[in-house]
């Protein structure tokens, strides 16, 4: 089956993960910083595939990388636990729905990154 979700693009989501963290203190940048450590696109690869208007599935299908250290994104995103997810596209949005949450719930980017 495939998610509604996958076919939305990921420019109008965008928006929403930014004013969600300036809504608790946190930049636009901090919210950049975390979709490039999850992605490994770069500030230009990120701003292209924004102007470009993909959608998720080619968000993350484009992603030069997941981070090696994604896996370690744990917890309850929209009531679902994230390593508990077995679609991967649908794990990837949740790890990055997750890192937004805990960026706008002021956890250290130290501690978002998993470095």
């Amino acid at each position: 089956m495939q998610h509604k979700i996958f076919q939305m693009a990921f420019s109008r989501v965008y928006p929403m993960y930014v004013q969600k963290a300036e809504k608790k203190g946190r930049t636009k940048e901090e919210v950049d910083t975390v979709i490039c450590w999850l992605t490994g696109y770069d500030e230009d690869g990120l701003q292209t595939q924004i102007d470009k208007g993909v959608d998720f599935e080619t968000f993350f299908t484009e992603a030069p990388q997941i981070n090696p250290n994604a896996h370690k994104i744990k917890g309850v995103v929209c009531g679902v636990r994230v390593e508990e997810i077995a679609d991967p596209l649908m794990q990837k949005i949740r790890w990055l729905d997750k890192l937004v949450d805990e960026l706008a719930k002021g956890k250290s980017l130290e501690k978002i990154l998993r470095s």
